[in-house]
């Protein structure tokens, strides 16, 4: 099976994460997709295991003493919950010539809107039929580490240190390393494929935490209202405006942001559901502070506590901890360049399994696989940059003769 028919295979399984579940992993449905993957994992001859949490982990026994690291691969098997992920019905679209791609009789792409698909112009691409998400991410990075490993045990020529690989649920919603096991995955470092574009090197990442911001309200009867009703609905209105305007639709590059994802509410209570993002270890404890500064203001305008916040930390950028760790990313770049891509180091305005890792003692940088326009029916893949992706995996575990 090559690596398109594997994604393809991996794609039409439904693994959507839920957020406000406490189970883990977070929907049982995530479970189908790890159980193929140990399926397979074992077909290759491989030692492979689901925990009970739904982790997969494998290793690729070493077959030579010469190599200087033993290296870990992971990528994560849930997608968004941001747009419907059942019933993926996938397309290809052979030799992109840099057209409109229409995806259904209401939606449609063009690099006017995408500009990146100005990069993948001579590219088969894998697209959806607008109704769903894709599932690049990250099903892309889980098929080019399966395709890698099926690769590197058949070529007995390729001689390589222990290859530890990983799949994890719940990347989605922050909870992707809360219970991986870094008693059996024991690389010197490794790498999530969880990126976008092949060739990039991503070793910054946002700290990152979310708010819950709760209003209590006081609802009347509107005929008897005046100067006694405090509408949880406005509130909530006045604590948005009240933040700067630094959304993700105006922010790029390093800038952080505020990012209101979900809201809810009547006269009697509202909740603002916030995500707080910056690269700036100071800047991020200002943007958490801007929420208390609110919330008191709030307070004290209506004479009662109306207004709640409950912060969570959720993960950190992990460039500290890499500073000393250059070897790495070099080693991920003569990989990147032996394939004949040119690499790009740029930071990750998002974050990674591989960022809390870093932070509990495994280095763990992020690499393109090859997707875009992730978490929407805009979604798409290139094989080619998948392929790529495969090849810099077997450059980068390769140890010379």
């Amino acid at each position: 099976m090559n690596i398109l028919n594997k994604f393809l295979r991996y794609v039409k399984i439904d693994t959507q994460s839920n957020p406000y579940s406490k189970t883990s992993p977070s929907t049982e449905k995530q479970k189908e997709l790890s159980l193929l993957l140990v399926k397979e994992l074992k077909e290759m001859g491989l030692d492979a295991f689901m925990c009970k949490d739904g982790y997969v982990y494998s290793k690729i026994p070493k077959n030579t003493n010469k190599a200087k690291y033993n290296i870990g691969f992971i990528a994560h098997v849930d997608t968004s919950f941001d747009a419907p992920g059942a019933n993926v019905n996938p397309r290809i679209i052979k030799n992109y010539d840099g057209g409109t791609i229409v995806l259904n009789d209401f939606y449609q792409m063009n690099p006017q809107e995408f500009p990146n698909l100005l990069e993948v112009i001579g590219d088969d691409l894998i697209v959806t039929d607008g109704n769903t998400l894709l599932g690049a991410d990250d099903k892309a990075g889980v098929a080019e580490i399966m395709q890698a490993a099926q690769e590197i045990i058949s070529d007995k020529n390729l001689l390589h240190g222990d290859i530890y690989i990983a799949f994890t649920p719940d990347e989605e919603i922050g909870r992707g390393t809360d219970h991986f096991d870094l008693d059996f995955f024991r690389p010197d470092f490794a790498y999530t494929f969880d990126g976008g574009r092949v060739g990039s090197i991503e070793s910054e990442n946002f700290n990152a935490a979310a708010a819950n911001v709760i209003i209590t309200g006081k609802s009347i009867h509107p005929g008897t209202a005046k100067d006694k009703m405090i509408n949880a609905n406005k509130v909530a209105m006045e604590f948005n405006s009240l933040l700067p305007n630094e959304a993700p639709e105006n922010t790029s590059g390093y800038e952080g942001f505020y990012h209101l994802s979900a809201s809810k509410g009547s006269v009697e209570s509202a909740t603002l559901e916030y995500i707080i993002r910056d690269f700036d270890w100071d800047n991020f404890q200002k943007r958490k502070k801007v929420f208390e500064t609110i919330k008191n203001k709030l307070n004290k305008k209506y004479n009662y506590q109306a207004v709640e916040i409950k912060l969570r930390d959720q993960y950190f950028n992990m460039a500290l901890k890499l500073k000393d760790k250059e070897y790495i990313l070099e080693i991920a770049k003569n990989a990147i360049l032996k394939t004949g891509i040119s690499p790009i180091f740029q930071p990750i305005r998002g974050g990674t399994d591989g960022a809390m890792l870093t932070y509990k003692g495994l280095p763990t940088p992020n690499l393109g696989m090859g997707g875009y326009n992730y978490h929407g029916r805009y979604e798409y893949a290139s094989i080619n940059q998948m392929e790529k992706a495969v090849e810099i995996i077997k450059n980068i575990v390769r140890v010379e003769k």
